[in-house]
């Protein structure tokens, strides 16, 4: 089994060095693998701005869900083992019994996995939108299965799921009034990793949700 994913939503003490050397300008320019810090407010500000274009999308362009490191784990067995509450036991190809699970979109917990759907925080129609569409197959079915980064896919109830369906925040947030800032402030996160880009309507709604949360700071590492 992979070992956990890394969490990059908090800072050490070196955010304050990292946040006056990066201008939304610089994160903008940052290449696969460099390291973006910038408060939330900013990261959202560097995204590009551009009218969406769904044309030619499949959700079969984006392959998933894979067994990355042959481990017997597919990527959603290795979010559902990651985000249990309480550990499920694992038989020997990965299937899993027992266990508890929250879903945060909705304040709820869940003591089956089939009960849980993992999400693309940022959803695959939405990636295809927002540049996806250019990218190889590669790239897709590596943002697809992103376990890179702990914000990309989360375990979250079937019906939660399914009414976000692929909506971005200017139609659809969380039930749970409480995990909004949350919710946006990844939203932006993943945009930022994966050099995507957002329309306007999603700028403003953004913009509108942060307006009432802290200005987080937000690290993340470009994938592309």
């Amino acid at each position: 089994m992979r070992s956990a994913r890394s969490r990059t939503t908090g800072f050490t003490g070196v955010f304050s060095v990292l946040a006056v050397l990066l201008s939304p300008t610089a994160a903008h320019a940052a290449a696969p693998g460099d390291t973006v810090a910038l408060p939330v407010r900013d990261a959202l500000h560097a995204l590009t701005v551009q009218i969406e274009n769904r044309t030619g999308y499949d959700r079969s362009l984006f392959r998933h869900w894979i067994d990355a490191d042959r481990d017997s784990c597919n990527t959603r067995q290795e979010v559902l083992l990651e985000e249990a509450v309480t550990a499920p036991v694992q038989d020997a190809n990965c299937a899993l019994s027992g266990g508890s699970w929250y879903s945060p979109y909705d304040d709820t917990y869940f003591a089956q996995a089939r009960a849980l759907d993992i999400d693309h925080l940022v959803p695959l129609a939405e990636s295809w939108d927002s540049g996806a569409s250019a990218w190889s197959a590669a790239e897709r079915q590596a943002y697809a299965n992103d376990l890179g980064d702990s914000r990309a896919l989360i375990a979250v109830s079937a019906t939660s799921n399914r009414s976000k369906s692929d909506q971005d925040p200017a139609t659809w947030q969380p039930p749970a009034a409480g995990y909004r800032c949350t919710y946006a402030t990844d939203w932006i996160a993943i945009k930022t990793r994966w050099s995507l880009a957002i329309d306007p309507a999603e700028q403003t709604a953004l913009t509108d949700i942060l307006a009432a949360c802290p200005n987080t700071p937000v690290e993340v590492t470009r994938a592309r």
